[in-house]
């Protein structure tokens, strides 16, 4: 693909890529949107450098791709509740997302998408890594798509977000968000299949004997994270990670301890898979 405003550079063959020539903290044109959108898309997780942005122009940016969402268990920024503080340092007893996941899919429309900015970085270490649920999906034989298809599984919050509170010393009996989502889902916007489970929320499937459903779970969960399928990304000062949602897993990890980390991060709205 040509792109007029932007130079994108593959990360991997399989997913993500890093985005020059263009300042989010400043209005995108339309051809800059379009271009942008039109590498999310085919990427899946597409990242940009040197980028200095107050909350508001972060807000701002992800306003453009669709409606900005609340998260049901995390603390927001004092006067933005749509902004997640990501953070981690010498005081912390865990960090989020140290799972392969998909953001909140316990949500009965889970998020579309996810667009973190991170501003303070460790000398070395704290990259997230993304997985590509359209290539696990493809990977498969058809025989085991053909069994899936059609399946249907719990996605639960409550199990992952009240052992963290645990962790952190505290009892949450505030109830979660649980919806039913098919085993495997169509992406709305590009009409691809994809694997749509993941471990922190994914509890079983219905309407399969329980030792059967677990036993396929741990089959997809440990499919959906081969390194074929992944793109790792290593963090800089100001740099912004913004992943499809809907066909992407990730997961961060905790190697920087007792460094900082931290940023922001923001959810956009998205709509009920099938």
């Amino acid at each position: 693909m040509n792109y007029q405003t932007i130079t994108v550079q593959a990360l991997t063959p399989t997913l993500g890529a890093e985005i020059y020539g263009v300042d989010l903290a400043k209005p995108l044109t339309p051809i800059q949107f379009k271009e942008i959108q039109d590498a999310f898309l085919k990427h899946q997780v597409i990242f940009f450098r040197d980028q200095e942005l107050t909350l508001d122009q972060h807000k701002e940016f992800g306003s453009l791709f669709g409606e900005l969402d609340i998260h049901p268990y995390a603390p927001s920024q004092k006067g933005h509740p749509e902004v997640l503080p990501i953070h981690a340092d010498a005081n912390s007893k865990q960090i989020a997302g140290e799972r392969w996941h998909s953001d909140v899919s316990c949500d009965p429309e889970p998020p579309m998408g996810s667009i973190l900015h991170i501003h303070t970085v460790p000398p070395v270490g704290g990259d997230t890594l993304f997985s590509n649920m359209y290539a696990a999906y493809d990977a498969l034989s058809d025989g085991m798509k053909s069994y899936l298809e059609g399946l249907v599984a719990l996605h639960d919050g409550a199990p992952g977000y009240r052992k963290r509170a645990s962790i952190e010393g505290k009892e949450d009996k505030r109830r979660f968000p649980r919806a039913e989502h098919p085993v495997i889902r169509t992406h709305p916007e590009t009409g691809q299949k994809l694997i749509f489970v993941n471990p922190v929320f994914t509890t079983n499937i219905l309407d399969l004997p329980t030792g059967e459903g677990d036993a396929v779970l741990k089959l997809l969960f440990e499919h959906c994270n081969q390194p074929q399928f992944q793109a790792r990304f290593r963090w800089k000062k100001n740099s912004v990670a913004f992943w499809d949602n809907r066909c992407v897993q990730h997961i961060a990890m905790w190697d920087y301890f007792p460094q900082t980390r931290s940023g922001n991060r923001i959810t956009l709205k998205g709509d009920k898979p099938f």
